[in-house]
């Protein structure tokens, strides 16, 4: 039986891919991105990603065969509202995924309409220029409740054995007042270090117990006022089971670290 790993990505700012001074600051991120599919046991059947720029009132999966773009950012140059990734979707997983949350006793719905923010195109346009990958959104829930993303990644856990790699996209570092900013900088790796901490630990009940606790870290609330950004990370770690984690690289942009994590394989 091939068991695949959980990745935490930390996706960066808007669509930088697509803008060359961009791509040049990010020069780190997009070469690790690019190298991330050889982490694996096998070619994935399909990718579930769980990106903190999709919340809704409960947990909700997209089952569109052929999700649209969502361009949600701004002041950005126009060609970057006019992108394309055409991944297809997988209704078949988004059932999948509905049922195994609603046997945990999750509620779980279903919208039609989710298409691929930039936490889901830019990862996962690096990982599969190609668009050849399917893959399905799984939206957090807008309480932010720690504990019950991690209880929703334990749920999931067993997509990991059917050819399935999820993946969580957002940031160890999420505060957009700070970037660019000098102060930012040793917020950014004191909290980092705290994450790091605690997803690399051998006891999984005390990594999730760091990670639902993450507030008494250092700076916590200056590294994120709110932790959208940081909660697709509680459902990779919940997703990994026993597994520890290990930081697969770190980036410094606009004066801030920004991290990416792999649990197990």
């Amino acid at each position: 039986m091939v068991r695949f790993p959980t990745f935490f990505l930390s996706h960066g700012g808007g669509p930088w891919p697509f803008m060359e001074d961009r791509r040049v600051q990010y020069a780190k991120t997009a070469e690790a991105f690019g190298r991330l599919p050889q982490l694996l046991p096998a070619s994935p059947k399909a990718v579930l990603v769980i990106t903190g720029h999709w919340e809704a009132e409960a947990f909700t999966v997209s089952t569109s065969a052929h999700p649209p773009m969502v361009y949600d950012y701004h002041g950005f140059p126009e060609h970057t509202y006019h992108l394309k990734y055409p991944a297809p979707g997988q209704p078949e997983l988004a059932a999948r995924v509905k049922a195994l949350l609603t046997r945990a006793g999750v509620d779980c719905r279903e919208d039609p309409n989710q298409g691929f923010d930039h936490g889901t195109f830019v990862p996962l346009g690096l990982m599969y220029p190609n668009a050849d990958m399917p893959i399905v959104l799984l939206s957090l829930r807008s309480s932010y409740d720690a504990a019950e993303h991690i209880k929703v990644g334990q749920a999931i856990t067993s997509l990991r054995d059917e050819g399935i790699l999820i993946v969580g996209s957002g940031l160890t570092y999420h505060n957009m007042r700070g970037f660019g900013r000098a102060e930012s900088k040793p917020v950014s790796y004191d909290f980092e270090a705290y994450l790091n901490e605690a997803i690399s630990h051998e006891d999984a009940a005390r990594r999730n117990a760091m990670l639902v606790d993450w507030e008494s870290a250092p700076s916590a609330r200056l590294a994120h006022p709110r932790e959208d950004h940081l909660l697709p990370l509680m459902v990779a770690a919940g997703a990994a089971g026993s597994d520890a984690g290990k930081r697969v690289f770190v980036d410094e942009v606009a004066n801030v670290a920004m991290a990416s994590y792999v649990f197990g394989g």
